[in-house]
């Protein structure tokens, strides 16, 4: 069974029972199609960037909850009834992509194909960067030479397709 994060975001004024409420009917039905609730976060309560407008009012503040779970591909149609929560702002569900995290699996199968360099990206020891400058100095005069080869390249590609399609 993949992993999944459902994200929870309440209204402001929603009690605590309430949101125990709410995460333990999601968990109950989690648990009846034979999944498993492995981790429950709360971050607390959030300044929106934007209001989120529902029946009641237009809302500029929420409480984030997260819960990780194991569950059966179709659990996101199965939530849909979330839709019709008067207590949620917004839920949405991701799936994880892999479930090992960091680089600790990477030492793990392959050990030097993955090797990162201690520099910094600014530092200014390289010399590749002085390289292109110098390719801009060219003389100039040799530009009317360059459209007439690129124009007999384009004539050479034409023939070439005109033969094949004749093929």
């Amino acid at each position: 069974m993949p992993l999944y994060d459902c994200m929870l975001l309440l209204k402001s004024h929603v009690k605590m029972e309430a949101l125990k409420d709410l995460v333990a009917r999601v968990g109950k039905h989690v648990y009846s199609r034979n999944g498993v609730l492995t981790d429950i976060k709360s971050f607390g309560t959030f300044q929106l960037g934007y209001g989120i407008k529902k029946l009641d009012g237009r809302y500029y503040k929420g409480q984030l909850m997260q819960m990780t779970m194991m569950a059966t591909p179709n659990i996101n149609k199965e939530l849909h009834y979330l839709n019709k929560e008067d207590r949620l702002l917004r839920w949405l569900l991701v799936k994880h992509r892999d479930p090992n995290y960091g680089l600790e699996f990477l030492h793990e199968n392959e050990e030097d194909e993955f090797k990162f360099s201690q520099g910094s990206l600014y530092d200014d020891d390289s010399d590749d960067d002085d390289d292109d400058d110098d390719d801009d100095d060219d003389d100039d005069d040799d530009d009317d030479d360059d459209d007439d080869d690129d124009r007999a390249e384009y004539d050479d590609a034409e023939e070439a397709s005109k033969e094949n399609d004749g093929l």
